[in-house]
C-alpha cells in the first residue's frame, strides 16, 4: 500500500468517524430532550439533566467544526 493510499484511506475513516459521531449526538440530544419534557430524569435532578444536555450540545458543535475541517482539508488537497 503506498503512502497516497493510506492518506485516502485515513481521510475518509476520519470523515466517517466524525459523520457517525455526529448522528450519535443527534440521537442523544433527541433522547435528552424527551426526557426533560417528559420529566423522566432518572437518579439526577432536572437541573443535572438539562446540564448534560447543554454539554452534548457543546460537544456536538465541536465534532461539526471537526467535520469541517477535514471537509476544507479533503477540498484542498
Amino acid at each position: 500500500m503506498n503512502y497516497s493510499l493510506k492518506m485516502n484511506s485515513l481521510k475518509e475513516r476520519a470523515h466517517n468517524k466524525a459523520f457517525a459521531k455526529l448522528t450519535m449526538l443527534e440521537f442523544e440530544i433527541a433522547d435528552l430532550a424527551s426526557d426533560l419534557k417528559a420529566g423522566r430524569t432518572g437518579g439526577i435532578t432536572y437541573d443535572e439533566l438539562s446540564s448534560i444536555l447543554v454539554g452534548t450540545k457543546v460537544e456536538r458543535e465541536v465534532w461539526n467544526y471537526i467535520m469541517e475541517l477535514i471537509e476544507k482539508n479533503n477540498k484542498n488537497e
